[in-house]
């Protein structure tokens, strides 16, 4: 029972957590199980595999932790790098700054580069900073490559193109959060050294393991890192994974099933087609803005996210109602604006395992909303952009051709 019942199901269109496939909810619901029998390191290899071709990386190292984001982000820095050591991090929305804060906690020396909520990473002033670094004393750039407080996507190869240019040896550490199995991620080709997502997010799964993905050449700087590490030392699992038994602490039997599920769903609707379609969500919501006569608050289209959309509303509409009356009257849960956008903008989250008809019924709730709140939006308009488009882009389902 729902602590709080609603009749149907609730509409949940925040970028995370998501909806949660019934298949993966189904592999979960077992008992809990010895992690040491012959069966869950046997699941385990396969999952290891498995997992590096979300990230596209043929020679990356993945750990499957039990923790959060925040965790596989600590995991990052700590495994890589020693405290002192200078960093190059972009600021442009919530999450950025969360990771800022962390990586100055740790006794990092952050070199912030500060862009304007709404926009991107400002990849001009690294390019100068890159030159300009001939001794090489930047050790590492970190970069969220899909900010979800504003709906902003980072170009991560042209970060790449950065540093081959001037042939700097800086590590690439990349939040993949809210890109990996939705966006467009390739590791090996952008030479990502550090990639890590939340299974809450596009893998469509519950909270509570954190995928990290290290490069060869991250693994060899781990060896040389002198930051404080216990429960994500990357060498305590490396330890095991050559036992052949993976873990080195007791991990969550039931995500194990359930990543299991999950990335057969990716694989069988194909990783291409989860980003094509994640492609589509992103670009019929978008046309749903635009037909409420509202913005985007994401300031360029190279910039524009196909996980989620930040809607900003007009001065006197507090987005918040906007969300609160969602959940009160049409069981239906967007994202809050975060920090310097709170009340101006309200998050429609289109990510995980999402149809198109259910982002229909998010977009006509969010309609009868903004009426609710005396915006003068037509009823159905931006349903008819979102479907007009739709109509013309959705493919057959693959398995029902």
């Amino acid at each position: 029972m729902d602590y709080m019942y609603g009749p149907g199901r609730n509409h949940l269109f925040v970028p995370g957590p998501v909806n949660i496939p019934e298949p993966v909810i189904r592999a979960m619901n077992r008992n809990n199980e010895d992690y040491r029998s012959p069966a869950v390191p046997a699941l385990t290899k396969t999952l290891l595999e498995d997992v590096k071709k979300i990230f596209k990386t043929t020679s990356g190292t993945p750990f499957l932790i039990p923790t959060t984001g925040t965790g596989a982000w600590e995991s990052a820095l700590t495994n890589t790098l020693s405290p002192g050591d200078q960093i190059v991090s972009f600021l442009i929305g919530q999450f950025s700054l969360l990771w800022i804060d962390q990586q100055q906690r740790l006794k990092f020396n952050v070199d912030v580069i500060e862009s304007e909520w709404g926009r991107g990473a400002n990849l001009e002033i690294l390019a100068s900073k890159i030159a300009a670094d001939t001794a090489h004393t930047i050790k590492a750039i970190c970069i969220v490559h899909n900010e979800t407080a504003t709906g902003v996507t980072n170009n991560l190869a042209q970060v790449r193109k950065i540093l081959d240019h001037y042939g700097h040896p800086a590590l690439f550490l990349v939040d993949g959060v809210s890109s990996i199995c939705a966006l467009d991620f390739r590791m090996d080709e952008w030479g990502v050294d550090v990639a890590l997502t939340g299974s809450q997010k596009a893998l469509s799964l519950p909270t509570g393991m954190g995928i990290v993905c290290a490069s060869p050449k991250a693994l060899e700087a781990s060896k040389t890192a002198k930051s404080v590490r216990v429960f994500f030392d990357w060498n305590d699992y490396l330890k095991f994974y050559k036992m052949g038994t993976y873990w080195p602490y007791t991990p969550s039997i039931q995500l194990l099933y359930g990543l299991r599920a999950a990335l057969d769903l990716i694989f069988e609707e194909g990783l291409d087609n989860v980003i094509e379609r994640h492609s589509r969500l992103g670009k019929a919501t978008r046309l749903a803005v635009e037909a409420w006569g509202l913005k985007n608050c994401t300031q360029k289209e190279e910039w524009f996210s196909d996980t989620v959309t930040a809607v900003v509303v007009p001065p006197y509409i507090d987005s918040s109602e906007i969300v609160r009356r969602a959940w009160k009257r049409y069981n239906l849960s967007l994202g809050l604006g975060l920090n310097k956008v709170a009340g101006k903008v309200f998050r429609i989250g289109h990510l995980g395992n999402v149809n198109e008809l259910q982002l229909l019924g998010c977009l006509a709730g969010v309609e009868m909303i903004l009426k609710d709140v005396g915006y003068p939006v037509k009823l159905g308009s931006g349903v008819a952009a979102a479907c007009a488009y739709l109509q013309n882009n959705i493919p057959m389902i693959a398995s029902r051709i």
